[in-house]
């Protein structure tokens, strides 16, 4: 075999093996508080997830296979993802509870949160992990509720309630 051929070999066979080694990787199954668990004991579970460019696509599935989490993320290792970007958590029937913007693992910057019939239930802004400007609390029928403003986690100033008109 000559040397030409012997690289060709080589590389075919690297590539084979780091392949079957993709395939080969578990489905890890997790409790509520996100420990590795036994299938048996899980709640959610996550497939091996899939590299897009510098990131991995991650997506976590409740036990009945309906959609939970889904987001991207610097590394896949469970519990120390660091997503990057909208992440949006699904309620068990996969209709959207929230989508959250994180920089390097912390929320920071646009959250909604959604009642489980879809309407928008609360909006604002993270800021390194805390709500930090105005936000804004709604009804279900799309009225706001409350709203007011955060600084570094803490209300400040005046908030505002507003009640339903009862004459």
């Amino acid at each position: 075999m000559n040397s030409k051929h012997f690289k060709i070999a080589l590389v075919f066979l690297l590539f084979s093996l780091s392949w079957s080694n993709v395939f080969s990787q578990k489905t890890i199954w997790f409790d509520a508080g996100f420990n590795e668990t036994s299938k048996e004991k899980a709640t959610y579970y996550r497939p091996v997830p899939k590299q897009k460019r510098s990131n991995f696509l991650i997506i976590d599935y409740y036990k009945n296979g309906k959609k939970f989490r889904e987001g991207k993320a610097k590394t896949p290792e469970l519990n120390n993802e660091l997503f990057q970007g909208y992440v949006t958590y699904y309620f068990s029937d996969e209709t959207i509870f929230k989508k959250v913007n994180y920089k390097r693992g912390i929320m920071d910057g646009a959250y909604m949160e959604y009642y489980r019939t879809g309407e928008l239930k609360e909006s604002g802004r993270y800021e390194d992990g805390k709500r930090d400007g105005g936000w804004k609390f709604y009804n279900k029928s799309g009225k706001i509720k409350t709203k007011g403003t955060y600084k570094d986690g803490e209300k400040v100033g005046v908030w505002k309630t507003f009640y339903k008109n009862i004459y």
